[in-house]
């Protein structure tokens, strides 16, 4: 018999660009939840942009806040969660979205994201010399992780409505009284 969890939440995961807070906002709209972006709740908690995180203690501190505030989200309900790009490569962290939430990985290729994010400045990651190199290296490193989440949905060459409704099938799909954790990945 399937181990059969309880949804009470959708989480978004993927690499940064892949549209996680934009259409998670329009979906928590739509669902009446509330959005959350754990990038904002890491900033409250240390009272600076992570950018700033970044640069004056590093990405490991960045990803211990990063940690405290997926965990704190376990007990909530009625929530849309934005999780930054590398967030799922900490089994931890996967581990405590999948025991409340509907994972979804948003996805996209290299490129697709590159063009999305190229003019952005407030993403330390890419602040280099050649960006569209280290997205390719990152997404890499990340796939086998992002391919751990319950539903798979490319958002390139899609208009962000089908996204949205997509996403929000799946979560209505799962959510009505629980979801068997060898479901199936829909891409």
């Amino acid at each position: 018999m399937p181990d059969l969890r309880s949804i009470q939440n959708l989480a978004l995961v993927g690499f940064m660009g892949c549209g996680k807070s934009t259409v998670g906002r329009t979906v928590a709209g739509e669902l009446g939840f509330e959005f959350v972006d754990t990038d904002a709740l890491v900033e409250a908690e240390a009272g600076i942009p992570v950018s700033e995180i970044f640069a004056n203690a590093g990405e490991a501190a960045f990803r211990k806040l990063e940690c405290e505030a997926i965990a704190s989200l376990e007990t909530r309900r009625d929530l849309v969660i934005a999780t930054g790009g590398g967030a799922v490569t900490f089994p931890e962290n996967l581990e405590s979205l999948k025991r409340h939430a509907l994972v979804v990985c948003l996805w996209a290729g290299a490129e697709a994201l590159h063009d999305r994010t190229k003019h952005q400045t407030h993403r330390p990651l890419l602040q280099q010399e050649n960006p569209l190199e280290v997205i390719r290296t990152l997404l890499v490193e990340r796939a086998p992780h992002y391919k751990k989440a319950d539903v798979i949905i490319n958002t390139e060459q899609r208009p962000q409505r089908v996204v949205v409704a997509q996403v929000k099938h799946q979560f209505e799909e799962s959510s009505g009284g629980g979801t068997s954790t060898d479901s199936a990945a829909a891409s």
